[in-house]
């Protein structure tokens, strides 16, 4: 019932507020993974982001689709907590240093869904950032990328969504967005130089997207 619940709501209200509303594009859709293990990573400017990635797959991979999200907000109320598990599917991760630092292993759940065949959606700067900018890449990812080397990395950057809904904003403003995908990294067996290049490629990907008019 709940991957019923799921596939209609991306079929009926997520998909044409992304393609109709947003005008969401999207330039190298090909190279998008259709099985699992694999995790997409991209910039996060928005929470609308996972939901635009989302709309990018075929509705039949949905439960195989695990968003990597903030516990701290994303199970901050039953409510949501719900609909953020249930629906979206996400995997909560502990953002809190406190949990690492108490021996918590906060990417347990992640690579348990890798080893399930999950294709996982991961922010590699960890939080929102400011509109059109990335911040550091952090580790976690290249982490992930060494428990499951057999997992192909896809590079990925979003334009726009920052801009329709920013960090901080409840209005919604519908500015077109769009999405580059990129060719899949392995992980080279250096965490360091993995985030680096995978950085690189997402780099390089905001390079191929249009000036943006701020106006």
């Amino acid at each position: 019932m709940l991957q019923l619940l799921r596939r209609l709501l991306l079929v009926v209200l997520l998909r044409p507020l992304a393609f109709l509303v947003l005008g969401l594009s999207v330039s190298g859709r090909e190279r998008l993974p259709l099985s699992g293990p694999a995790i997409v990573a991209a910039n996060h400017n928005s929470h609308i982001d996972t939901l635009v990635l989302m709309c990018l797959f075929p509705s039949r991979l949905l439960a195989r689709l695990r968003p990597l999200a903030a516990a701290d907000h994303f199970l901050r109320d039953p409510v949501t907590s719900w609909f953020a598990r249930s629906i979206v599917g996400i995997i909560p991760l502990q953002r809190d240093p406190r949990a690492a630092e108490a021996g918590t292993d906060v990417l347990a759940e992640a690579r348990a869904a890798l080893a399930d065949g999950a294709i996982l959606i991961v922010y590699p700067e960890g939080s929102r950032g400011t509109p059109e900018e990335m911040g550091v890449f952090k580790a976690g990812v290249a982490r992930l990328a060494e428990a499951c080397p057999d997992a192909p990395v896809v590079p990925v950057y979003i334009q726009g969504a920052g801009r329709a809904l920013p960090r901080d904003s409840r209005l919604f403003v519908p500015f077109n967005v769009s999405v580059f995908v990129g060719e899949a990294l392995r992980f080279s067996g250096q965490r360091k130089a993995f985030v680096a290049e995978l950085r690189d490629a997402v780099e390089a990907l905001k390079a191929l997207a249009p000036p943006l008019r701020w106006d």
